[in-house]
C-alpha cells in the first residue's frame, strides 16, 4: 500500500510539474543566443509577446542604421510604422491553448525582415519553448527556441 501512495505522489508531482496551462509560458523568455528577451503575457484570453530588452539596442553597423541610434522597426511594410523603437514593440498576438503544452492561431512579426508569419509555440520543458513561424501550412517554415 505504501508503495502505491508513493507512485501516486511521484505522478501527480510529474503532473504537476509538466502539465502547462496558459499561464506556464507567460514571464520572460530570451532567444537561443541570449541576445534578444521577450516578454509574453495575457491578452484576454489569448498569449501575446513584446521585445523588452535587446542585447544591442542602437545600431552599431552604419548599413543597418545610423550608428548610435535606436534602433526602429524600418523594414516594415506600412511606412507610417518604420520610426517605432524595436524594443516594447509587440511581435506575437493571438496564441490560443491547444492543449498538451501546445498553443497556435497566432501571429508573429520579424522586425528584421518586416515579415508577419502564423505560429504556434510548444512547450518543450519549464525552461525551453519551441516556436515555428510558417507560411500557409506549418511544413514551411523554421523554428525558434526561446530559454529562460
Amino acid at each position: 500500500m505504501k508503495v502505491w501512495t508513493f507512485f501516486a505522489t511521484v505522478l501527480l508531482a510529474a503532473t504537476i510539474a509538466f502539465g502547462a496551462g496558459p499561464s506556464d509560458v507567460l514571464g520572460s523568455w530570451k532567444t537561443e543566443k541570449r541576445d534578444v528577451q521577450l516578454e509574453l503575457f495575457r491578452c484576454g484570453e489569448k498569449i501575446c509577446g513584446k521585445i523588452v530588452w535587446l542585447k544591442e539596442p542602437n545600431y552599431i553597423d552604419r548599413k543597418d542604421g545610423p550608428v548610435g541610434t535606436t534602433k526602429v522597426d524600418r523594414k516594415n511594410p506600412d511606412p507610417a510604422l518604420r520610426n517605432r523603437p524595436i524594443l516594447g514593440l509587440q511581435v506575437m498576438k493571438g496564441l490560443t491553448a491547444k492543449g498538451d503544452n501546445r498553443w497556435g492561431n497566432g501571429t508573429c512579426y520579424d522586425p528584421e525582415t518586416g515579415k508577419s508569419y502564423k505560429c504556434k509555440m510548444r512547450l518543450k520543458s519549464p525552461d525551453q519553448l519551441e516556436m515555428r513561424g510558417f507560411i500557409g501550412i506549418s511544413l514551411f517554415g523554421r523554428n525558434y527556441v526561446l530559454v529562460r
